[in-house]
């Protein structure tokens, strides 16, 4: 089969037909060009309004990329031709393969979208030779197709955080779909503030507002405050995840300062080393490390019962209903506020300010997977990783959708990976 019968199967355009092939070996690279002229009779439609004109002229032949065969550089190369449009004046022709100036094909663009998903830019870049910036514009293709395209009627449940992306405390604020039936990014915001949240309720709009049911995020202030305003009917589930990472924050600081105290004391230095084994969960320590817990727990030291605080208060999330899960807290708390361990009735304070937020888990039980949105969010710093980074908000807000947005995709008659 010749490539002019397999291109006319899987890429035909209507008004044009493929010409001779020919293999071009004189350039650094290898590469196939396929030329391109107008059907006979066809006319050309005008690249403004759209609407068939008579030919005025013809410019110089332009290449334009198409996905690689083989290994092999393939071009399109077509003569553009200048219309004569009663409307728009002398203007050059529209093109069913390309869209507007750019110089790659539509096909190769989404076929470089597809890849970008899997391996890094630069890989993609390398591999289908071609340059980082034609990658970026081919993903930047599909998120703007995407989000035109992209249909939030059925957001029910949504899930708010930050990612920090540069040095010096810059903040993204993203929104997560986090319906049992679908999970996906669908804002990205910049900074971290009230007037930022605002912002999404304002683009997401009333309607769709009021369609919200729960809402999981930290306990972050001008976030309750404007969920309060803006989602009413929503109940507001504060995120497992960032409640138990306080506890995290609490025994750590408990741990240095004993450790520094017992230095002081001339005491043997028997927290030297154990910081993981009271922050790692225990089906994650090694065996050193779950032996060396298992000696210090014996021990009457302030980070051993503050690490038995955090390790009780995880029965809380096993309750049924939020009456028992309620008597518990108020027992749970009382007993860190009679200890003298600071950090810890820091925490336990914190509970006791948030505690009607905190049984709305257990309202919401059942209908919100619990840890995705830190799953999604170790997958948007993946994809910051796998892209080497961003030094523009638009590059990050794009490259956050191309690999949570769940984006959908033009219907190709043929998919070429």
């Amino acid at each position: 089969m010749q490539i002019k019968s397999i291109l006319n199967r899987l890429e035909k355009h209507k008004g044009f037909v493929y010409a001779k092939v020919e293999f071009d070996d004189k350039a650094k690279k290898q590469s196939l060009l396929v030329h391109i002229k107008p059907r006979k009779g066809s006319k050309g439609h005008c690249s403004s309004c759209g609407v068939k004109g008579n030919q005025y002229d013809k410019l110089p032949p332009r290449r334009f990329q198409f996905v690689p065969l083989w290994g092999i550089l393939v071009f399109f190369v077509y003569s553009m031709r200048r219309i004569d449009c009663k409307t728009c004046g002398i203007t050059v022709e529209m093109v069913p393969w390309a869209d507007g100036k750019k110089r790659a094909c539509t096909s190769f663009l989404w076929f470089l979208a597809h890849w970008a998903k899997v391996l890094s830019w630069r890989s993609v870049a390398e591999s289908f030779q071609t340059s980082w910036d034609t990658v970026f514009r081919a993903v930047e293709n599909a998120v703007e197709w995407g989000l035109k395209n992209a249909d939030y009627s059925d957001v029910t449940s949504i899930g708010v955080d930050e990612v920090s992306w540069k040095k010096g405390h810059k903040f993204l604020t993203l929104v997560y779909q986090i319906d049992q039936h679908r999970k996906r990014l669908i804002w990205v915001g910049q900074n971290r503030s009230e007037a930022t949240i605002r912002g999404f309720f304002t683009w997401f709009g009333k309607n769709r507002s009021d369609q919200i049911k729960y809402i999981c995020s930290d306990m972050w202030k001008p976030y309750l405050k404007v969920f309060r305003t803006k989602a009413q009917n929503a109940i507001n589930i504060l995120d497992r995840f960032h409640i138990m990472s306080h506890f995290s924050k609490a025994i750590d600081e408990v741990r240095a300062g004993e450790a520094r105290e017992m230095r002081m004391k001339g005491l043997a230095p028997v927290l030297k080393g154990s910081r993981w084994c009271w922050l790692k969960r225990k089906a994650n320590l090694t065996l050193n490390q779950a032996i060396n817990l298992k000696q210090l727990l014996n021990m009457n030291l302030k980070t051993v019962k503050s690490y038995l605080f955090k390790e009780d208060f995880q029965n809380f999330w096993e309750y049924k209903n939020a009456n028992g899960a309620a008597k518990f807290l108020d027992q749970w708390t009382n007993g860190v506020m009679r200890s003298r361990i600071e950090p810890m009735k820091k925490v336990a304070r914190m509970l006791r300010n948030h505690k009607p937020l905190l049984l709305n888990w257990f309202r919401a039980k059942g209908k919100l997977s619990s840890g995705v949105v830190e799953g999604l969010n170790n997958k948007a710093k993946t994809t910051s990783k796998r892209s080497y980074g961003f030094r523009t908000y638009k590059g990050i807000r794009i490259a956050y959708f191309h690999a949570l947005g769940d984006l959908p995709e033009p219907k190709h008659t043929h998919r070429f990976c």
